[in-house]
């Protein structure tokens, strides 16, 4: 148990002392980046699903008329 204590108290050393953290302009700003692609992506993926489930459903329905 002490080497789990003594791994997680180094660890917050390091991340106190020895990591170069963002201004927190820079964050606001990468933050708001990643939101908008990541809702970008997230309509776009819809887009293709929609697309390709309307493709298929006319696909299937034209080989059951034939």
């Amino acid at each position: 148990m002490t080497k789990v204590v003594n791994y997680i108290s180094e660890a917050f050393e390091e991340l106190k002392s020895n990591v170069a953290w963002p201004e927190w302009a820079e964050v606001q700003k990468l933050t708001i980046i990643v939101a908008l692609f990541s809702i970008l992506f997230a309509l776009a993926t819809w887009g293709v699903d929609s697309v390709f489930a309307k493709a298929l459903g006319f696909f299937f329905n034209w080989l059951l008329k034939a």
